[in-house]
């Protein structure tokens, strides 16, 4: 069954429940926007909320921790849940409805027809996490298909992720208005993530190096410093502060292709991922960007 909160958002289950639900802003003709998340939210995920509320009468958030983008020796089981907590946060913001499925919900067994993303995801993360963007790109045509939104929202930290939905939003032919929300930071400077969670004291003073180094790289580029390596130089230097966070790559590329720059230029993404502890961390910024 449905549960209903306070203030009137609605909490589904199954898919059944998500079509009856979403009969009546069809039904009136309002804008739906769709905010996908796994859950264990923070400021980062809210501020979505905000963006699709500027855009759309109803919002959809989806909390759904999807197996199919982790690898075997990932994170899954331990991924941070706490769907009560979730749903009081989201009804806060103004979430209309929330579909938090059970895996069996979304996946009928092993999945006979998955999304298989292009060259966009042979690098970055997709090298590291070898199968990742496929499991991404499955869930979110699913969620696509199921909620039909007229806009999504998608946060600039997983930068990558962002590009690849995007270039299927194109590719396939959504008729969906995409947004990438920028980055929401704590005060130091260390993008919030569900993950943070996992950081020790000491290693979460260590990531901050993350940030450091990302901005030494737009200042740099601010003053008037074009060449990528110079700019990748002066951005191993700040990371060189902390030699005990492993880096698995820092680069700027293109902000469409993800392929590495020569010069950097107003849009170049200066991207970063490490390991502070055991506990890894993305993080980016677009140069130019106010």
């Amino acid at each position: 069954m449905p549960i209903t909160v306070s203030s009137g958002a609605r909490v589904v289950q199954r898919v059944a429940e998500l079509r009856t639900a979403l009969a009546e802003p069809r039904r009136r003709g309002v804008a739906v926007a769709l905010v996908p998340t796994m859950g264990f939210l923070h400021e980062g995920h809210l501020r979505l909320v905000d963006e699709a509320r500027r855009r759309a009468a109803f919002v959809v958030m989806s909390i759904f921790v999807n197996p199919l983008q982790f690898g075997p020796h990932e994170d899954f089981a331990r991924y941070p849940r706490n769907l009560e907590n979730d749903v009081r946060l989201a009804t806060a913001r103004g979430v209309d409805l929330i579909f938090a499925p059970p895996a069996e919900e979304m996946y009928h067994g092993e999945p006979a027809a998955t999304v298989t993303p292009g060259a966009l995801a042979e690098r970055w993360e997709g090298a590291v996490r070898p199968g990742h963007f496929s499991g991404v790109l499955t869930v979110v045509a699913k969620l696509f298909n199921l909620v039909q939104p007229q806009v999504a929202v998608f946060g600039q930290k997983d930068i990558q992720q962002a590009t690849i939905v995007r270039a299927m939003v194109r590719d396939l032919d959504y008729s969906i208005e995409f947004v990438i929300a920028p980055t929401v930071r704590e005060p130091d400077g260390l993008a919030l993530s569900s993950r943070n969670g996992y950081l020790s004291g000491d290693d979460r003073r260590r990531a901050l190096v993350l940030s450091r180094a990302l901005h030494a790289v737009a200042d740099a580029f601010a003053a008037g410093e074009r060449d990528a390596t110079v700019l990748e130089t002066l951005a191993y230097d700040v990371l060189s502060e902390e030699p005990t966070v492993s880096v698995d790559y820092f680069a700027l590329v293109d902000p469409d292709r993800l392929e590495p720059v020569a010069a950097a230029s107003p849009g170049t993404v200066v991207m970063v991922a490490a390991r502070a502890g055991a506990t890894r961390l993305i993080d980016n910024v677009i140069l130019g960007a106010t």
